[in-house]
């Protein structure tokens, strides 16, 4: 691991230990998937075994060993409308908490669970904090059978699709759906985007974040920044 390199983990730790400090006996909480969530789910089981009582709810088959191997009790989502706080990483956050999600595939879960939690935190280094999101690829899960009319629909909007691969085959989610990765380069107006590729039949789910983000805490060489949403009263920020 390279200097560099080392230092963008120990960003993603801090600011992931500093967010689970958030994490009061008794909750329920989602726990995201991807490299910066690995460390919050370390910390909480790390919590867990000096006494924190908390049941979890996992957005992937990969977080849910990891939890579980760490002594954090799981529950199953599916009878389930309603959990505390949750926390995930993101692959890209701008100043108005619009997020780009979904690097490792577990986006419509993690997006699910997000909209369940009365909070959701995101943690990040500052390799992820933007001034506007779209460098990144938004994925989107696609049902199989639609993949033609889908990266047609997605190039009329203006992307470059790319199907996602695991070595020569399409790579699948938990779901067993595809992902195709859509790369905007500039997005203007998130909103818009979101609706539009969610009214796409056969898009189950995309990695745009425009509403699901309450408070942010970055990993900074000085340390920790954290912030909330900002208040918008016309517009984007």
């Amino acid at each position: 691991m390279t200097p560099a390199t080392a230092a963008i983990e120990a960003q993603k730790r801090a600011a992931a230990i500093a967010a689970v400090a958030e994490v009061e006996a008794g909750m329920l909480i989602g726990l995201g998937t991807g490299s910066t969530a690995a460390y919050a789910i370390a910390e909480v089981g790390r919590r867990v075994r000096d006494g924190l009582v908390v049941r979890a709810v996992p957005t992937s088959a990969g977080t849910a060993a990891m939890a579980s191997s760490a002594g954090i009790e799981l529950v199953d989502f599916r009878g389930i409308d309603r959990i505390d706080l949750a926390i995930d990483g993101v692959d890209e956050i701008d100043p108005g908490f619009i997020a780009i999600k979904g690097g490792g595939g577990a986006m419509l879960r993690e997006k699910i669970v997000a909209s369940a939690a009365r909070r959701m935190i995101a943690i990040a280094d500052t390799t992820k904090s933007v001034y506007r999101v779209g460098a990144r690829p938004v994925p989107l899960e696609v049902l199989p059978f639609a993949s033609a009319l889908v990266l047609r629909r997605v190039r009329e909007l203006g992307c470059k699709p790319v199907l996602r691969l695991f070595g020569a085959e399409p790579a699948r989610t938990d779901q067993s759906n595809i992902v195709i990765d859509c790369s905007f380069q500039v997005i203007d107006d998130p909103e818009q985007l979101a609706h539009r590729l969610s009214s796409i039949p056969g898009v189950l789910g995309h990695g745009l974040f425009v509403h699901e983000i309450d408070a942010l805490y970055v990993g900074m060489p000085q340390g920790v920044q954290r912030s909330d949403r900002p208040i918008v009263l016309s517009g984007r920020v």
